[in-house]
Order: structure tokens, then sequence, then C-alpha cells
């Protein structure tokens, strides 16, 4: 039994210290960034947003996203077969909003189910070189949504990855909600800022619409039902053609998902795409995890037999209080409040959520955006 509550230690060991070097080597790259110099956008911007059967959401989103303050953009609308009453809200936007472009597909045009073929169309359908994505249920936390995003293109600038926010709720679910969108952000945020951008988010994205052309758009994971943001930037984001930008003005703010199912849903779909991430992604974000699995894991089985309190307690709270200065300093740069106490609990339940939703994805496969 010894020997075995050695071994379990030393994995113990190994995974605080692992967890200790994302911390202060990744993620602290966020919680310590200084504020840029703002620099408004100047270039003229397609924004361009996919929806199905979303009048609830574009009747209260979508008026501040037409009326922000910038000089030269439009905003693409695609309606994909919607059967509410999209279409006819969009018709009276159109007469108020002169730059509201809406592009109406049919159902039986996209044959893959998910949000890439709209988006697509979406893109080919823009005017302007520069594009900014959201999604019809996300509004701008500013009227200077576009200028904040659009100041980071620059020479040799193709794409810029934003931070998108859920507005706060009461309960236990806008918690966990909350937390997963900022524990996410923390990693493909600071990696980028590491030179390693991996992934961005469909609420709040841009890039150059020669990019999305050059590498064929959608077509290297088009059946892949989720992915439109984070494998399209897996393949084309570099160290030199990323910009990051988390000024409070360029987030975007969604509506959460309403149930603990539909959240759960939510879950599965990103972690679906997570498998056709490049190797090196995978591996670091692989490591990070099953580092994480195998501290807390560890760290209760040894709590349990009562093996080296002292040091036991003393790494534990290493890695405790590294970690929550640096959820602290993100949170303060993301305008995340009411998360820092509860942020250990969050922590182990998505350690137990997550293998278990991936493996559910091994059975069932989501095809379908809506």
């Amino acid at each position: 039994m010894d020997k075995a509550l050695w071994t379990i230690f030393i994995i113990f060991l190994a995974s605080a210290a692992i967890q200790l070097f994302y911390t202060w080597a990744f993620f602290s790259r966020l919680a310590f960034s200084r504020k840029k110099k703002g620099n408004p956008g100047s270039v003229p911007i397609s924004v361009v947003i996919a929806a199905r059967n979303e009048y609830d959401n574009l009747i209260n989103n979508l008026p501040p996203i037409l009326e922000q303050d910038y000089p030269e953009f439009e905003v693409v609308l695609v309606n994909d077969a919607s059967d509410d009453e999209t279409l006819t809200l969009l018709d009276e936007f159109k007469d108020k909003y002169k730059h509201l472009k809406v592009v109406n597909l049919p159902e039986n045009l996209n044959f893959f189910k998910g949000k890439k073929f709209p988006l697509s169309m979406g893109i080919k359908s823009a005017k302007y070189e520069h594009l900014l994505l959201t999604d019809a249920d996300c509004r701008p936390r500013s009227e200077r949504w576009i200028a904040t995003m659009a100041g980071n293109f620059q020479e040799n600038i193709e794409i810029i990855i934003g931070y998108g926010a859920y507005r706060p709720e009461k309960g236990m679910l806008d918690k966990l909600v909350r937390f997963e969108a900022l524990h996410v952000a923390v990693q493909y945020l600071s990696f980028a800022m590491a030179g390693l951008p991996y992934m961005g988010v469909g609420r709040n994205l841009s890039y150059q619409r020669s990019l999305f052309y050059r590498n064929k758009g959608f077509s290297s994971h088009y059946k892949v039902s989720s992915g439109d943001d984070d494998l399209f930037i897996n393949k084309v984001a570099t160290r030199l053609n990323t910009a990051v930008e988390i000024s409070a003005d360029s987030h975007t703010l969604s509506r959460q998902p309403l149930t603990f199912a539909a959240f759960l849903r939510q879950k599965k779909r990103h972690l679906s795409t997570a498998g056709h991430y490049k190797f090196r992604f995978k591996a670091l974000l692989g490591l990070y995890s099953v580092s994480q699995f195998f501290f807390w894991i560890s760290f209760i089985f040894l709590l349990i037999f009562g093996y080296n309190i002292l040091y036991l307690l003393s790494l534990w709270a290493l890695r405790m209080v590294s970690q929550m200065v640096i959820l602290k300093s993100s949170m303060i740069r993301l305008k995340e409040k009411k998360l820092l106490l509860i942020s250990p609990l969050m922590e182990f339940i998505f350690i137990l959520i997550n293998p278990l939703l991936a493996f559910s994805n091994l059975i069932y496969k989501q095809d379908k955006w809506k």
C-alpha cells in the first residue's frame, strides 16, 4: 500500500508541476496583459451573421449591431430556412437600415446541417474584405465594438480573436456557463498571446475574406457540423497573422443556454471539434486537461488516506493560489464577476463532466446547429 501511495504522490507532484507551468508560462499572459493604446479601425467591415429561427434574439440584438458607431460597414444576415417570423422582421429592418443585407436560403440548400454553409454564403455575399462574425443571440457590449475589433487590422494581421461573454443570470447554471466560457477564454486567448493561436469563438471573431478563400473556406472540415470558428482558426492562424483584442468595448454578450441539458449539448458540440485540431494543440491542451484531472483525483485519494498531509496541502494551496491570482486578474480584464470564490468547485465539476461528454460524443454525434 505504501508503494502504491508513493506512486500516486509522484503523480500528484508531476500534475501539480505541470499545472503550475501552464498557469505561469501561458495563462499569466492574459492575466497581466497591458492595456493597448486605442487605435480605432477605419477599414470597411462586413458583419456576418447566420440565423435560423432567431426572431426573438434578432429583434433585441440586431439593432445594437446595425447602430454601431463606425464610418463604413454593412451587416449581412443569412436567414437559414427559418420557419418563424424571422424573414418578416428582417424585411422591416431593411426598410429602416439600408446597410442591412439579407441572404435568404431555402431549406434544401444546406446539405451539411451545420452553420458552415450559411456562413459561407454570407461571406460570399459580403461587400468588404474585412469580416466580423457574431451570432444572432449576441449583442455588442458597446457601440464601439466594430471600431475596437477593426482597429487591430494592420500590416500582416489577418485574424482578430475577441472575447464572447455570456450575460449574467441567476442560479447555478449561470455559474457553470460563465465559468466554462471564462476558463476556455483564458486558454485560447493566452495561447494566442504566446504565439500559439488555436481557436476563436464565432460569437466574436474577425478575419479577412481573402484568407477565407485562400484556404478554401471550411472545405477541409465541412462534414464536421461544428467548428466554423475553432477549426478554421486552428487551420489558418499563425503567430504572425493573428491579433488578440480583449478591451471591454470589443466584447459581445450572448444569451445563456436556458437549461442544463441545452448547456451540455453545447458543450458536446464544442468538444467534438477538438479531435480535428493540429497535433501540437491536441498535445498542449490534452496535457493540461490530463494533468488537471490527475491533480484533483490524486489529491482526493491521498487526502483520504492521510498521506504526507503537510506536503499535500502545501502543493494544493500553491497551485490553487496561483490559479486564483491568474483567474482574478483575467476576470478584471474580461469584465467577469462573482466567479472567483466558486472557481475550485466549478473546476472540479468540469473535470468530471468533460470526460463523460467526450465519451458520449464517441457514441452519438450531433449534426445540427439549430
